[in-house]
């Protein structure tokens, strides 16, 4: 039993590799059928491309190929993909596969920390279309990474909700800051409203009567002073006199006279 499961794993896994060498033995016929590239010269080809790239990345050429926007992306893909990749050691595995869009070609790079593949893509015409360099990291260093990404965002989102909270408690100071300045502004006019009202001007009193005869009318002076002369001239009454004009003596010369 054990014998018959041994020769059926061992034909299986020759199925499988037959049919992985079948794959790639397609893949490179297309190519070489549909674009008349062959295995070797896309080899070939992906080794320079490669070559030039680490050459004018170490020699720090970047900015004469800033105007082509194929190798400048290229350029920055690798060389910030160096960093995680460290020395490259070797390269190897190549695949090529081709599509109505055009040639893909696949280089496994060997490098001192990690591992590495850049993917080279020509267009239906052979023209070089992007070159782009993906580090291989393990499970482990992937998960590790994801948590990273996943607490920074949510840090941010936690430190932008607690400042938003802040703000929204700062708006109960708003109304009594409010409320004091403008009580300050306001106090002297409050003060100038409840101070108590001026009292009116004393009104100035009438004037006291000063003699009888000026509460007297024309017509009883008249007769008073009639009667005076009359007595004065011993004349039984003070008929045929007539008053013509009465003058106010001063007080002074009455006195004076007396």
């Amino acid at each position: 039993m054990k014998r018959k499961l041994l020769t059926l794993g061992m034909a299986l896994i020759c199925v499988f590799s037959m049919t992985a060498c079948s794959g790639e033995a397609d893949t490179s016929a297309n190519a070489e059928s549909m674009y008349g590239i062959t295995q070797d010269s896309a080899v070939s080809y992906a080794d320079q491309v490669i070559g030039s790239i680490q050459t004018i990345v170490a020699q720090g050429m970047q900015d004469q190929y800033a105007a082509d926007a194929v190798i400048s992306t290229a350029l920055d893909s690798w060389e910030s993909a160096m960093e995680d990749i460290g020395e490259v050691q070797s390269m190897s595995g190549h695949t090529v596969s081709a599509d109505e869009d055009g040639v893909t070609i696949d280089v496994h790079v060997d490098g001192s920390e990690h591992d590495a593949e850049i993917v080279i893509t020509l267009d239906d015409e052979l023209a070089l279309s992007s070159i782009t360099t993906n580090v291989e990291y393990s499970f482990g260093e992937l998960m590790q990474n994801a948590a990273l990404n996943t607490i920074l965002g949510m840090g941010t989102v936690f430190v932008i909700l607690i400042l938003i909270c802040l703000i929204i408690y700062c708006f109960n100071f708003i109304p009594k800051i409010q409320a004091a300045f403008s009580g300050k502004k306001s106090e002297p006019e409050e003060k100038r409203e409840t101070a108590p009202a001026a009292a009116p001007a004393p009104v100035p009193a009438a004037p006291a009567p000063a003699a009888a005869q000026e509460l007297m009318d024309d017509g009883e002076l008249v007769a008073v002073i009639a009667a005076a002369i009359a007595a004065s001239e011993g004349a039984p009454s003070p008929e045929g006199f007539v008053v013509r004009s009465i003058r106010r003596v001063p007080a002074s010369r009455w006195k004076a006279n007396q």
